[in-house]
């Protein structure tokens, strides 16, 4: 197995794919041989199709030596469970959708096909994608990389620890708390949360302006390839909005003379003093491109953002749960009981009304900081990690010496869920002490992606650790 061929970059590989110099089927062998290697550690996948994929690997070197070869040829594609594919199982995590079978196609995954991607495995998520960590009953443990006795965070859990292991070069995943940029977070690499319509949606998910499916690769050019694919109207998803076509290159030339506005805790989030030295170690980086960074703050309260934002998942995907519930059986895991509860009680005491105030309030400030910024850095986490395995249901979070709550409430993501409309890259920042990853979210004024994009792009370029990419991550060599 060539442990450094599984670590190239999406853009790499399909330059060296073009030049001749490496085939789509060396990558995928070199990509199947590391997934038996490391995945009865790592358990990232549910599914895997490696015979399917190996022949798609050879018609893709066929498109390459004619000609013909499209935005994503030839590259490995690892797709989040909970978008369906038509013919295949959707579980979503749950026995109690065991033997369910999907009889539509996610459009981002018909997107990837007719790019030329190569679905050759898709990627666990929690029970009903309800946390931000990835274990299930039905599939075990999702641990990161970095270390095994920490989780990969969620929901798209599966997605961020494939491609910290080497296992996947780009993956998909969703995100209405965090699903996506928790993983990133968790797992050292970048993951984009599109501002709302931005990637096309199925029904009636697509009507949720919380929920947003988006890419998660190893660096932002990696990212913003499979974003340009996945992104645009389709006909299946009235709310989907055009794509602006992300681009990444040349990102010192571009990120200098930006504004950026940096804000290490958003109000009175909780975060731990590692978290908050990364942010200014990236602030810092930035600077050196002849970024200009101003410290600010916040007027947020996380009790109440996090209270509008439960009130909202206990009228749709609580809501959801309850129903599979009405109709399946009770047995759901004690966090996705939790889950329920929480958003049911939220929704009961606040109503949509009260929700949409406080999305009103969020979004008028970060219009405030818009107006003088091109860019919000901040936290994606307060903490470095979360232990693998553990519900938190019982068991506190505690981040900087106070109870963070519910692990979706110790993440700092949400606010960027109330503020749908505005894109989010999540990017890794530096390395802790302890040797894991700590992400930051580098956010953009409603639908201005190519900001977020450019400054995502100088923070990675400045970590001395993917400089000399590939890298590998210390939990499993």
């Amino acid at each position: 197995m060539d442990t450094e061929l599984v670590y190239l970059s999406a853009v790499e590989a399909r330059r060296r794919f073009a030049a001749g110099t490496l085939s789509p089927h060396e990558l995928m062998t070199a990509v199947i041989e590391r997934t038996e290697a490391v995945e009865p550690s790592v358990n990232a996948f549910t599914d895997t199709f490696f015979e399917s994929a190996l022949e798609q690997a050879r018609e893709a070197e066929r498109r390459y030596a004619n000609g013909t070869a499209r935005p994503l040829e030839g590259l490995p594609v690892a797709v989040k469970e909970e978008q369906p594919i038509a013919g295949l199982p959707l579980r979503e995590g749950s026995a109690l959708t065991e033997g369910d079978i999907a009889d539509v196609t996610h459009p981002a995954v018909e997107r990837i096909r007719a790019a030329g991607g190569i679905l050759h495995a898709r990627t666990t998520t929690p029970e009903f994608c309800t946390a931000g960590f990835t274990h299930s009953e039905l599939w075990g443990v999702t641990r990161t990389p970095w270390r095994l006795e920490c989780s990969s965070g969620g929901s798209s859990g599966g997605s961020g620890a494939a491609l910290a292991a080497g296992t996947a070069v780009l993956a998909t995943g969703s995100d209405i708390a965090g699903s996506i940029r928790i993983p990133a977070a968790f797992n050292g690499v970048t993951g984009f949360k599109p501002p709302y319509g931005r990637v096309p949606a199925l029904p009636p998910y697509n009507l949720d302006h919380y929920c947003h499916d988006g890419p998660l690769a190893r660096s932002p050019q990696d990212c913003a390839l499979l974003a340009n694919v996945i992104a645009g109207r389709h006909p299946v998803d009235p709310a989907s909005v055009p794509d602006p076509d992300f681009r990444v290159d040349g990102v010192a030339d571009r990120a200098r003379g930006m504004r950026v506005a940096l804000c290490t805790r958003l109000g009175d989030y909780p975060v731990e003093p590692s978290v908050a030295g990364a942010l200014h170690q990236a602030a810092e980086g930035l600077r050196e491109q002849g970024v200009h960074v101003e410290e600010i703050e916040l007027p947020w309260r996380r009790a109440e953002i996090m209270h509008a934002a439960w009130a909202h998942y206990g009228a749709i995907l609580a809501a959801m749960v309850r129903a599979t519930m009405a109709e399946r059986g009770s047995g759901i895991l004690p966090y996705t009981k939790d889950f329920v509860e929480r958003g049911e009680a939220a929704f009961a005491e606040l109503g949509r009304y009260g929700s949409v105030r406080t999305e009103a309030r969020v979004q008028a400030d970060l219009a405030d900081v818009f107006a003088r910024f091109d860019a919000l850095l901040c936290p994606t986490t307060g903490m470095e990690s979360l232990r693998a395995g553990l519900d938190y249901v019982d068991e506190p979070i505690i981040v900087d010496g106070a109870d963070a709550g519910h692990n979706l409430d110790a993440a700092m993501c949400a606010p960027f869920n109330l503020a749908s409309r505005c894109p989010v890259v999540a990017v890794p920042a530096a390395l802790a002490d302890s040797g894991m990853p700590l992400g930051a979210q580098v956010v953009a004024a409603p639908f201005a992606d190519q900001s977020a994009f450019t400054v995502a792009a100088a923070v990675w370029a400045a970590l001395p650790w993917y400089a000399e990419a590939p890298y590998f991550p210390g939990g499993i060599g």
